[in-house]
């Protein structure tokens, strides 16, 4: 494979990822909106950038395409309640139909990441593997779920179709995001020296961190077809399953300052787990930790090579450009403002 369409191009794993792909030698069509801006993608004699909505894709789109990772999402559950039909169709029905032009065009792979949300929250002592039941509490999880049966069902013998449920993303990107649980709570504490917990702290969640879950999309592109097709992979480690309270100990101990940590609320029963041995088994492994999140993240801080904006709240960045959006139809006219 040599040319890989990404959707979600301008996001915080597909800013990760096409450095990566890039460096390995591949050739990149990066399809966004780029709400967040161009600026987070490098210039690079394999990169094509397609300015376009994925709901909108063409078969002319996928042409000269070996693989496509449609990372296209609204994409976390806040923004996923507020835009709740835009978040089904983007989410869910823009990457089935994405799958199904790039499978009539000749593409040979198709990889969709969805989410380990889709398992909602569960008992402590049970660990839920990609054959578990799910329980989608959200939108955004009940999206990702609809994709997955979607577009595994076009998989056969001439078109590779993979899914991969990530944890909970962290750590630092081109496109930075602090509503992220690690990432937000390394700011605050960074920035204020204290760390509020919800309690008991014995509520678990997986992560993964962007690199890794990047490397894991790159891992399938390659993987033998055999193995994988129609399948679904949970991606994460064990070693990157936290309980709440020891991973505040992680995030205070690696920010160069002392941090206070606040326990406040009631005690928070929702908790999950997830199993992943079965990508392990192929000979994916994560190479990094939430101390290695932490640590690079207040490195940039204290550099002042990235901040908490509005930008880097997801949700609030979107409520900002319907905002202006708004604003600017009101004054527009005969197509420009002050020059018409």
């Amino acid at each position: 494979m040599t040319r890989v369409l990404v959707t979600g191009a301008g996001g915080y794993i597909g800013t990760t990822l096409i450095p990566m792909l890039l460096h390995e030698g591949y050739a990149v069509r990066a399809v966004d909106r780029f709400f967040f801006g161009r600026q987070f993608l490098p210039e690079h004699e394999r990169l094509e950038v397609v300015v376009e909505d994925s709901r909108k894709l063409a078969p002319e789109h996928f042409e000269g395409v070996d693989a496509v990772i449609d990372l296209v999402s609204i994409s976390n559950d806040p923004s996923g309640e507020l835009f709740q039909e835009a978040t089904l169709h983007i989410n869910c029905d823009s990457r089935v139909r994405a799958a199904r032009l790039a499978k009539e065009t000749g593409a040979q792979r198709y990889i969709l990441p969805s989410s380990c949300s889709v398992y909602g929250f569960q008992e402590n002592a049970f660990i839920s593997d990609e054959s578990s039941p799910t329980n989608p509490l959200t939108t955004y999880a009940r999206a990702n779920e609809m994709a997955e049966q979607g577009t595994l069902s076009l998989a056969d013998e001439r078109f590779c179709v993979v899914a991969l449920r990530q944890a909970t993303v962290y750590g630092l990107s081109p496109r930075m995001r602090f509503d992220l649980a690690i990432n937000g709570m390394t700011y605050g504490a960074w920035k204020t020296g204290r760390l509020p917990l919800m309690r008991d702290g014995t509520q678990w969640r997986p992560m993964v961190h962007v690199q890794d879950t990047a490397r894991a999309l790159m891992f399938m592109l390659e993987t033998d077809s055999a193995k994988v097709n129609g399948q679904i992979f949970n991606v994460g480690s064990t070693d990157n399953t936290y309980q709440i309270g020891p991973l505040g100990q992680v995030v205070a101990r690696c920010i160069p300052k002392d941090i206070e940590i606040e326990w406040y609320g009631n005690p928070d029963q929702r908790s999950y787990r997830v199993a992943f041995d079965k990508i392990e088994e192929l000979g994916y492994h994560t190479e990094k930790t939430a101390a290695d999140g932490v640590a690079e993240i207040c490195e940039a801080l204290e550099a002042g090579t990235i901040d908490k904006t509005t930008q880097t709240i997801t949700l609030e960045w979107y409520k900002e450009l319907v905002r202006w959006h708004g604003i600017i139809r009101e004054v527009e006219m005969y197509g420009g403002i002050v020059e018409i």
